[in-house]
């Protein structure tokens, strides 16, 4: 009885999958799925917009924008300071910083993308690796199992 092979590998189709891509990141989901030039236009207002108001700088700005209203304030007494500094300060300085944070974030989320995915790929090269030195075992364990049915056949 010949052992050709003991065991018959079948790829995972994410494999061939990983081997193709590349991990997503977040500049690409920034492109509308849709060809509809609406979807287009809003996405590149929205991400410049998001682009210019994200910055440090504009943070800077809008304090500076906000401050202009504060001795109005103060004169006016403690509620308007109140809604001062919570409808013209902390609105306007806390918006650019948010989307800064984001920004970081969305920057450290790639990376971490993109390592994983580096890990992926090196797991499937070691799994690839495996499974040749399993082949080769096979290989062997069946030239003895051919050997041994000739000197001892199977009663």
């Amino acid at each position: 009885m010949p052992h050709s092979s003991i065991y018959e590998y079948v790829r995972h189709p994410r494999a061939a999958e990983l081997r193709a891509g590349r991990p997503v990141k977040t500049s690409d989901l920034r492109r509308p799925r849709t060809d509809s030039w609406v979807a287009r236009l809003n996405s590149k207002v929205g991400l410049r917009v998001t682009l210019v108001v994200g910055t440090m700088w504009c943070a800077y700005l809008f304090s500076v924008i906000a401050l202009v209203a504060l001795p109005s304030a103060l004169h006016q007494g403690v509620y308007y300071v109140v809604v001062w500094l919570s409808s013209s300060f902390l609105q306007l300085v806390l918006l650019p910083i948010i989307i800064v944070g984001q920004n970081i974030q969305a920057a450290a989320a790639d990376r971490r993308s993109e390592e994983t995915y580096k890990d992926a790929e090196a797991v499937l090269k070691e799994a690839e690796e495996i499974q040749k030195h399993l082949l080769a075992q096979d290989e062997v364990i069946a030239s003895i199992l051919t050997r041994l049915e000739r000197v001892a056949p199977p009663a």
